[in-house]
């Protein structure tokens, strides 16, 4: 994208447009595949699919939204071959018919993870009874067979030559705190047979299962304390590549690829560090070597053909794309497959972050990136929105935010900040928030506003809070006491955890006792600062009930707040239809508090004269 020396407003339709995101990538046929959700299209997901010399082209019918629902948050939604899509949607496993469009209803149910093996589709079927693997004929009369069963969960089934390797976790944990792989011997059409647990545990969380091209089954495990690459080669468990880095994400959706084989021996992984991804190949005798690209920021997608791979990449200042890289030269190309387009942006400065670490308590430090009003001077001095990330596992990233721009580009300085739990610190920094949840996050993006305050960035009385799902609890509750934050906006926000654990999918119940017991509710009576409420009506992670609630208890105590529902729109505002519809809102928000404030201020002038 073109950076020009002009400094315009980013239109709301523009970052609304510009918002598209790429997730799933994955090789199928003689291409790859991925995933795209378009905000200016109603928020519908489609597969797209590129070939060599052929270029991109919609492969799934339009007006067809491609959505697993498997554990709340979906993921390996698709798989492509032989011509032949498989997709989950909102109702069960569908196949695209063999001549003509449109797709054919499989089955009933949520699926999920599905994988091709060896003349089968293999797949997660969930219900409320709990989990599946299933595998599924791929010619003739689709038959779905049960290969094993549980009451908690299961994920990741990969077939290997004779076994079949997948990941399981109880209904008492979340997989990124306890994950198991198991193997057991396998043959297409057969059945799991001799089934041992490899690795995991209550201590170890052991993700993303694979076979690598010389038989022996790769995962990742965080017993080390960092989610590391290993190998069983059939007898024991060896670390291939030591490193001090997350070598996977948090485990919130199913699929994920945070690493891939080349066909010259090698390994390529996504490493992250902090806010900040790089890749790295790790070569047969264990020596890691970071791969020179221009990307900040690596979706955990990684698709690898021959000496290729391709992944979701970003900067501060390009935004997510899919790019293939050749790796078979010491200095690696990249091609740029597909990326957001949009003229309304062609041209537009963006403002680039730096990295700030500021102590807080126990000697502990906390990082956030601080992106400057657009265009401003090195002493620029704004009012500021700091943001706290869902998850509360997530974690910031460096990359290109339309939507962050949006504020940029009107004078507001915008900070994310990387609170307690957040990942990319290791399991000790992620699990540090339990029990503690409404405090130390709290207290992180606090210390974060209290020493841009003290040093003459932020404008006293213009520094506000804004969080999604549990960042928008973090954001409740940082108004719910005397501190630095002048107002929030909370979107899709959590309000009473015990509720929370009571209404909340399945798949979260684990993850919601464990962060309860710090702050508890937010009451509308602790409540200081001026509050936006957004929230999609259709919500089933954080149901809209309990904001409706606070709303009313709010304004009984005579502190109404403003209240933007979200018809027929899920978790995920931000992505929907209506999501330019909720940054305007918020926008105007902050505004009407600082406008109220100076008017205040004028008014004591006058008094005082």
């Amino acid at each position: 994208m073109r950076l020009a020396d002009r400094i315009t407003e980013v239109a709301v339709d523009d970052a609304v447009r510009a918002s598209v995101s790429y997730d799933q990538l994955r090789t199928g046929d003689d291409g790859l595949y991925w995933l795209e959700t378009r905000p200016d299209a109603g928020g519908g997901t489609t597969v797209t699919g590129w070939r060599p010399g052929e270029g991109t082209r919609d492969v799934s019918p339009s007006g067809f939204d491609i959505a697993s629902g498997v554990h709340a948050y979906g993921g390996g939604s698709f798989a492509v071959t032989d011509g032949t899509l498989w997709c989950a949607g909102g109702d069960g496993l569908y196949r695209s018919r063999r001549h003509g469009e449109g797709l054919d209803l499989v089955s009933h149910g949520s699926f999920g993870d599905l994988t091709i093996g060896d003349g089968e589709l293999l797949a997660v079927r969930e219900s409320e009874q709990g989990d599946e693997l299933v595998a599924v004929s791929l010619t003739g009369a689709p038959q779905v067979r049960t290969l094993a069963s549980s009451r908690g969960f299961l994920a990741a089934p990969r077939p290997g030559p004779g076994w079949l390797a997948w990941t399981a976790w109880s209904e008492r944990d979340m997989p990124w705190d306890a994950c198991e792989v198991w193997v057991a011997s396998y043959s297409p059409r057969g059945s799991v047979e001799g089934a041992v647990r490899l690795a995991g545990g209550p201590d170890e969380s052991a993700v993303e299962p694979r076979w690598g091209p010389d038989g022996a089954l790769y995962f990742v495990s965080d017993r080390s304390g960092w989610w590391n690459l290993y190998r069983w080669d059939g007898l024991e468990v060896e670390a291939v590549a030591p490193i001090a880095g997350e070598c996977a994400a948090e485990p919130w959706e199913l699929g994920y690829a945070s690493y891939g084989f080349l066909d010259d021996g090698r390994i390529v992984v996504a490493v992250q560090e902090g806010p900040r991804h790089r890749l790295v190949v790790i070569d047969s005798d264990g020596a890691v070597r970071p791969v020179d690209l221009p990307y900040t920021s690596i979706k955990p997608y990684l698709a690898v053909r021959g000496t290729t791979v391709a992944l979701i990449g970003s900067s501060p200042t390009a935004a997510p794309q899919v790019a293939l890289i050749d790796l078979a030269d010491a200095d690696p190309q990249v091609e740029v497959l597909a990326r957001p387009e949009h003229a309304g942006l062609d041209g537009a400065r963006v403002s680039t972050p730096t990295q700030l670490r500021v102590r807080v308590a126990s000697d502990r430090e906390v990082l956030a990136l601080v992106y400057p009003p657009t265009g401003s001077a090195a002493d620029w001095r704004a009012p500021v929105i700091v943001r706290a990330h869902p998850g509360p596992t997530a974690s910031c990233l460096l990359r290109l935010d339309w939507q962050a721009q949006f504020f940029t580009s009107r004078g507001f300085a915008v900070v994310d900040v990387d609170y307690l739990g957040s990942t990319g610190y290791g399991r000790a920094f992620r699990e540090s928030l339990y029990g503690r949840w409404g405090l130390d996050d709290v207290d992180d993006c606090a210390a974060v506003a209290v020493h841009l305050l003290s040093t003459g960035r932020a404008a006293p009385g213009q520094v506000f809070i804004r969080g999604a799902s549990a960042g928008g609890y973090t954001a409740l509750h940082a108004v719910a006491q005397d501190g630095p934050f002048a107002a929030a906006t909370a979107v899709s926000a959590i309000v009473d955890p015990d509720r929370w654990a009571q209404t909340v999918p399945r798949f979260q119940r684990a993850h919601a006792m464990r962060l309860r017991g710090g702050a508890g509710r937010v009451r509308a009576a602790a409540v200081q600062r001026p509050v936006l409420l957004i929230h999609g009506t259709a919500d089933e992670v954080a149901v809209v009930e309990d904001v409706r609630e606070l709303a009313e208890e709010l304004t009984l105590l005579g502190s109404a707040p403003e209240v933007l529902l979200v018809p027929d729109v899920g978790h995920y505002v931000a992505t929907s239809r209506r999501a330019g519809a909720a940054l305007e809102a918020e926008l105007a928000h902050y505004r009407s508090v600082m406008a109220g404030a100076a008017n205040g201020q004028q008014g004591l002038h006058s008094r005082q004269r």
